[in-house]
């Protein structure tokens, strides 16, 4: 129990108004107002919660921005896989066959585990998986620079041989400044750049007696200026993420969920509701007429209905209630832990209320079929959406004006 109303409060605080993402309050300070000079327009200052934490994003945002995550960690490990093993032929050129032997091998387990992150990694769509993606893909490359900096101290090499070995302690530079290819919050980046830096300062202090103090510090001010614009650019990517995704989860006429992002939404609630053995109801909802609209009044005209009828949906939903625009004069009404008796109240406060007007002043009304996970034996999202689809056809050939909750005939209206 305790976990289905952990996932039904998720989506109720995230999936259904989007407020943590549309309305994140921030103090409106100098600073924070030149911060938001740098980010999209579609960005306020508001939002830049949104950029130093991830705990105000929607699960949507989060499933998305793992997906990204997760994609870029294994195109860097399966480049990483290849390019580290093959580096063994340069250092066979020009180190002593023991230092070669031994920085080989730590070549071939480094590469190992990287072809093991890129191919054999198949994590879900969480930030937690993203993550461990990306804790082991810095780790890798942090603990084999710290292996071979221990072999590589008891070594004096001259001439190429010695610029080779100089060339290992630039990692720690490739490995902040990889930082920037991922939209992570400041709060992230920090999370990820710190152990490096902490690493790189062990590092400096464990083979002190054989470098220059001034040379150190001088390139772990470098690293820590690196790690800055890496963050910056991180942080940036991250922004305009953001901008887009709240562009491609609205429809741009009504404000509702679009259906691509709705047909996520509704994955994911159906998943919660057969992992929970919850109730999870649907309704498919078309406008009545909505054709006559058109042709009558104009396309300018039957958007203005579609808006408004959109909006006084809206008034009426309970929080963890989904509305989406499927397409056309159809909407999907999602209702997470919703029974069919409860879907049947909640439909039938809708009707009384009423969906708008139509431009000649009479009232609009809608064709509604409605279905439930376990009622209807569903076994995936697109039969749940089948069934209230097919029972909303059959509304409409009982005369429209109705809800249908079963597949038998629909009763004549009232009145």
């Amino acid at each position: 129990m305790s976990g289905i109303l952990e996932d039904n409060a998720a989506s109720e605080n995230s999936e259904h108004a989007l407020g943590s993402l549309l309305n994140i309050r921030f103090p409106t300070t100098y600073l924070a107002q030149r911060l938001a000079g740098l980010m999209p327009n579609e960005l306020g200052t508001q939002d830049l919660a949104l950029l130093l934490s991830p705990r105000a994003h929607i699960a949507l945002l989060r499933r998305r921005r793992a997906q990204m995550i997760v994609n870029r960690v294994r195109l860097m490990a399966f480049l990483f896989a290849i390019l580290t093993p093959l580096w063994s032929i340069i250092d066979f050129l020009f180190f002593p066959l023991p230092l070669w032997s031994t920085l080989a091998l730590m070549r071939l387990i480094a590469g190992g585990a990287f072809a093991l992150l890129a191919f054999y990694w198949r994590p879900d769509r969480r930030m937690a998986d993203a993550y461990r993606a990306l804790a082991m893909l810095f780790a890798i490359p942090g603990l084999f620079y710290l292996g071979t900096q221990e072999a590589l101290i008891y070594y004096q090499l001259r001439g190429l041989s010695e610029a080779i070995k100089a060339g290992y302690a630039f990692l720690p530079f490739v490995l902040l400044a990889g930082i920037s290819i991922f939209p992570l919050t400041l709060t992230e980046s920090l999370l990820v750049a710190l152990p490096l830096l902490f690493a790189q300062a062990f590092s400096g202090l464990f083979i002190g007696p054989m470098l220059e103090w001034p040379s150190f510090a001088g390139a772990f001010w470098l690293q820590v200026l690196i790690t800055g614009v890496a963050i910056l650019a991180g942080v940036s990517q991250l922004a305009f993420m953001i901008a887009l995704f709240r562009q491609a989860i609205r429809d741009p006429l009504t404000g509702t969920f679009s259906r691509r992002s709705g047909e996520e939404l509704l994955e994911r609630q159906f998943q919660i509701a057969r992992r929970h053995q919850a109730p999870l109801s649907l309704a498919f909802l078309d406008i009545d007429h909505f054709k006559q609209i058109n042709d009558r009044y104009g396309h300018d005209a039957g958007d203005r209905v579609l808006i408004a009828t959109a909006a006084a949906m809206i008034k009426r939903l309970r929080l963890a209630d989904i509305l989406v625009r499927w397409g056309g004069e159809e909407f999907v009404l999602i209702m997470p832990d919703t029974d069919p008796a409860e879907a049947r109240q909640a439909l039938t406060r809708l009707q009384e209320a009423g969906f708008g007007e139509r431009p000649d002043g009479s009232p609009l009304t809608a064709s509604i079929g409605c279905a439930e996970v376990g009622q209807d034996r569903c076994e995936d999202w697109r039969t749940l959406v089948e069934a209230a689809d097919r029972r909303m056809y059959l509304a409409k050939s009982g005369g429209r004006d109705r809800a249908v909750f079963t597949d038998q005939p629909a009763p004549p209206a009232a009145g």
